[in-house]
């Protein structure tokens, strides 16, 4: 596949790029890559496990992507790439195909959500690259052992959201079920125990490449915390969308919540859409596409959407509710100031949830600021039992109608 001679020079040229590839990065305006890109590219390329650590929205799927190409094209097999969500997966498919298109690569969709048909005809046509999440691609394995007898290449993008969200079974079995012979790459934004243990248990004296510790936040980002009352965070959003008419994104704790929300945002005659798992695959795929276009300037979503939304130029995201855990606050602020332009995270908290504000800065080894539009005083401690709670962020969503905004204790898996 990469048989082309390209003398153009950029700033990926050394880094072992073949020349077909270095013509598609330059034809797609890549000029320098970003810092996990020049450090793991020339490892990944030799062929070597990788445990990759850096930030969100710095360019960790072509840090994988590139030199899976190249390797599966060199040793004439397969790759597999895993996500945690079906967001996730569409975004890392569109990437390698912008790249793999021109040069002949097949890839194959397998998420959930979708018919299962068209997904066995594309595994049957034997693609290059499968982009998968781990639910949907047991249900292939459990119909056809032996699919991956050509693996060469695995990799695990955004492993800890993976296992937050419950699939270390599904992982584990699909490690059992693949090649032993391969190269595996390991990328995500933290990196627990949990996943450092998943890796020394599957990999191949992998080389660990941090670019920033974990929970490190881009610096281009603009970050303020409001504390209100619950009553207080429907008008004051709608302050923060007279002020900022660029694209807004807003995260919500449940789904109950952000319907709702969206259905407030309408009624102030607002373009949105919604983003969360009570939404079919053709509904999520129309807001992301709708939001990218600009057909929606506003975009209301659960965490299931944190890692899974590549959208430029998004203005400010805005936390309605806090986060279920300091991580996913990373997460969710990373969606703006991407590849190094500015950015805005506006974070709401109510009095009690000072605790919670307190673990998201010790995470981020940042002290966030207080918005002067502040109406009400955080409370940083409490009781026993409030400090044990603090362990998982407490629920909040928006209730709606009469009774205004409501909390919601009963938000775990309602992603």
């Amino acid at each position: 596949m990469f048989l082309m001679t390209n003398e153009n020079k950029s700033g990926f040229y050394g880094l072992g790029i073949a020349p077909k590839l270095l013509e598609m990065l330059h034809r797609n305006n890549f000029t320098e890559p970003t810092p996990i890109q020049s450090k793991t590219i020339p490892v990944a390329i030799e062929g070597k496990d990788i445990v990759g650590i850096a930030q969100t929205g710095t360019g960790k799927t072509l840090s994988f992507s590139l030199p899976m190409m190249q390797n599966i094209a060199r040793l004439q097999g397969s790759g597999l790439v895993l996500v945690p969500t079906r967001e996730l997966a569409m975004q890392v498919n569109e990437e390698i195909m912008k790249f793999g298109r021109p040069l002949g690569l097949r890839t194959a969709l397998v998420v959930g959500g979708a018919p299962m048909g068209r997904q066995i005809r594309d595994l049957k046509n034997r693609p290059h690259i499968v982009i998968a999440t781990p639910g949907r691609l047991i249900d292939h394995l459990d119909r056809k052992r032996d699919l991956f007898q050509s693996l060469k290449v695995l990799v695990l993008d955004e492993a800890d959201r993976m296992l937050d969200m419950g699939f270390e079974p599904q992982i584990k079995r699909i490690l059992e079920n693949v090649p032993t012979d391969r190269q595996t790459m390991l990328f995500s934004a933290t990196m627990p125990h949990s996943i450092m243990s998943l890796a020394h248990g599957y990999m191949k004296l992998p080389l660990r490449i941090e670019i920033s510790p974990p929970g490190t936040t881009v610096k281009e980002i603009d970050q303020e915390v409001i504390f209100l009352k619950n009553t207080d965070k429907f008008p004051m959003l709608c302050k923060i969308l007279e002020r900022h008419r660029g694209s807004i994104l807003i995260f919500t704790r449940t789904k109950r919540g952000a319907k709702k929300l969206v259905s407030a945002i309408h009624s102030i005659r607002e373009t949105v859409a919604e983003l969360h798992s009570n939404r079919s695959l053709a509904q999520r795929k129309e807001a992301i596409n709708g939001f990218k276009n600009g057909n929606f300037r506003i975009l209301v979503a659960t965490d299931i959407a944190a890692r899974g939304i590549d959208v430029k130029d998004i203005e400010v995201v805005v936390n309605f509710d806090l986060p279920s855990t300091a991580d996913d606050y990373v997460h969710r602020i990373g969606r703006t100031a991407r590849a190094g332009k500015k950015g805005r995270a506006i974070t709401f908290a109510m009095p009690d949830e000072g605790g919670e504000v307190k673990q998201i800065e010790r995470l981020i080894r940042t002290t966030l600021p207080i918005g002067k539009e502040s109406s009400a005083t955080p409370v940083f401690s409490g009781s026993a039992q409030q400090k044990k709670q603090r362990g998982n962020f407490r629920g909040r969503s928006f209730g709606g109608g009469r009774r205004g905004f409501s909390r919601d204790r009963r938000y775990r898996g309602r992603r």
